[in-house]
């Protein structure tokens, strides 16, 4: 087997694809079975993600005697988007202290405790339980997510970097399926707390069967790639301290009432748009990637915001579109408005198979999965016209989640993919985290722009969502030329 150079400072051999692996990962990247664990303590963590996805903005708009916190829909929407979005941006110190700290085995188990911890705190009646629980999630989901990837990466091998990734995303689906009908029965059927309660058992099980498969790992994610000095930790300690400290007043300060709710999520909005691009900026200056394969890679990403616009939504507008505007009366049987998010994993397990089998660029899958979610809001745009008269059929919304699931079998694992081909040495969970950071760009967008509904009617704003993912599909298409020869696989 020919041997890869060596990373002087980590000790980490490279890839063929420019992936640093740490040292003590099996030789092969380790097993089959090892790619098994893994994937068995991120379906028991989806299933407490997916499950909480679906209940939360129908918990936080119900009414207050029917358990509910009795938001309104624009200010429930911006805060599960603002929820949302710090799931994905918590990788990027998640990955940080995977890289420089924990490693990707010990990221995972603190993660993995935090989420319990936080789904356990939302099972509590009091209302002031919500942030707390919420900023639990978020922190413990910014350790896992990204080091779960970077394990995935190195068991799989170069060659079949992306094939596994697709295969990890299309497994987890079971998960984004089952979570729905049971956190969905429990919260609106029975109480909404049993619901959290229900996500925080799932996360339990699954931290249990990560610590008793770790032997299968052998040294995969033991030690942090590039462990921090003495001078850096302590630069790391106090600026974390500071973030934390900021955080604990900011929450304080609205469950007290002194500072309004949206303008905490405005800002905490305009935070997740900048950052990555900071990120990027501050990464070319300290890393030995090419500038033009940054510039290309930061394009392509950003361009994937659009798309993730559209997937956001279906947790809050599209389940407030189910529970308000959808006939939902089945044999004799009203089916639960958060029921219906499990249609959209149901179409990714159907589609997956055929997904793997495509084979073109990078820059086309983005541009078709772009041109996807832009469609399927447009049919969005036509139920919500027709939803003027009276309830329309589920059949409208099965067809969107059927339209944007096609798109998103796409590019998902090529947005890893590609993050983990471009990674630097000793960068890959941040890398990979920044695939994370771009979505939740959009997730934020689609959450603060979903105020316009103030003013606009619900159709033209389905249309002008569905315009922008388009546009920026066709932006791609264009520039693919210029793009591909910069970034790796394409």
């Amino acid at each position: 087997m020919p041997q890869h150079p060596t990373d002087a400072v980590t000790g980490a051999s490279r890839t063929g694809n420019g992936l640093y692996v740490p040292p003590g990962t099996p030789s092969g990247h380790g097993t089959r079975r090892g790619f098994l664990i893994l994937l068995g303590v991120d379906l028991w963590e989806r299933f407490s993600f997916f499950g909480m996805a679906a209940i939360l903005v129908l918990y936080l708009t119900a009414a207050p005697a029917d358990g509910g916190l009795g938001m309104s829909q624009q200010t429930a929407t911006a805060l599960f988007a603002t929820y949302m979005s710090l799931n994905f941006l918590a990788g990027l110190p998640g990955g940080w202290l995977a890289d420089r700290v924990l490693g990707a085995r010990r990221a995972v188990l603190a993660g993995g405790a935090l989420i319990a911890c936080g789904h356990a705190v939302l099972a509590l009646a009091a209302a002031p339980a919500l942030y707390t629980g919420l900023a639990l999630v978020v922190v413990g989901t910014g350790l896992v997510k990204p080091s779960l990837a970077a394990m995935v990466s190195a068991v799989s091998g170069t060659a079949k970097r992306e094939e596994a990734f697709s295969r990890f995303y299309m497994c987890i689906q079971v998960s984004a399926l089952l979570a729905p009908v049971v956190t969905g029965f429990l919260a609106e059927k029975v109480t909404w707390h049993l619901g959290f309660a229900a996500a925080a058992f799932g996360m339990a099980a699954g931290l249990a069967q990560f610590r008793i498969g770790l032997r299968v790992l052998d040294g995969t994610g033991s030690a942090p790639t590039r462990p921090l000095t003495r001078a850096e930790a302590r630069t790391a300690a106090r600026r974390a301290a500071a973030v934390l400290t900021a955080g604990a007043a900011a929450t304080t300060a609205v469950v007290l009432g002194v500072l309004p709710l949206l303008a905490l999520l405005a800002l905490l909005g305009l935070a997740t748009v900048c950052l990555p691009f900071l990120y990027l900026r501050s990464l070319g200056r300290r890393t030995t990637v090419d500038r033009a394969r940054l510039t290309a890679f930061t394009t392509v990403m950003a361009a994937s915001a659009a798309f993730w616009m559209i997937f956001a939504q279906s947790g809050s507008v599209l389940s407030l579109f189910a529970a308000h505007h959808t006939d939902r009366y089945i044999l004799g049987f009203t089916v639960p408005a958060s029921w219906l998010q499990a249609v959209h994993p149901l179409f990714i397990l159907l589609l997956a198979p055929l997904a793997r089998r495509l084979r073109t660029t990078t820059t086309a899958k983005f541009a078709g999965a772009l041109a996807a979610a832009g469609l399927s809001f447009l049919v969005m745009a036509g139920a919500a016209l027709l939803a003027r008269t009276g309830d329309v059929s589920v059949a409208w919304l099965i067809a969107v989640y059927l339209v944007y699931s096609l798109g998103e079998v796409v590019l998902a694992p090529a947005g890893l993919a590609l993050a983990a081909a471009v990674a630097p040495p000793g960068y890959l969970n941040r890398f990979l985290a920044l695939n994370g950071m771009f979505a939740a760009v959009g997730v934020v967008l689609g959450g603060q722009l979903y105020r316009l509904t103030a003013v606009l009617p619900l159709p033209a704003y389905f249309l002008l969502m569905g315009g922008i993912a388009l546009a920026t599909g066709a932006f791609v298409a264009t520039r693919s030329s210029h793009l591909r020869p910069h970034l790796p696989g394409c």
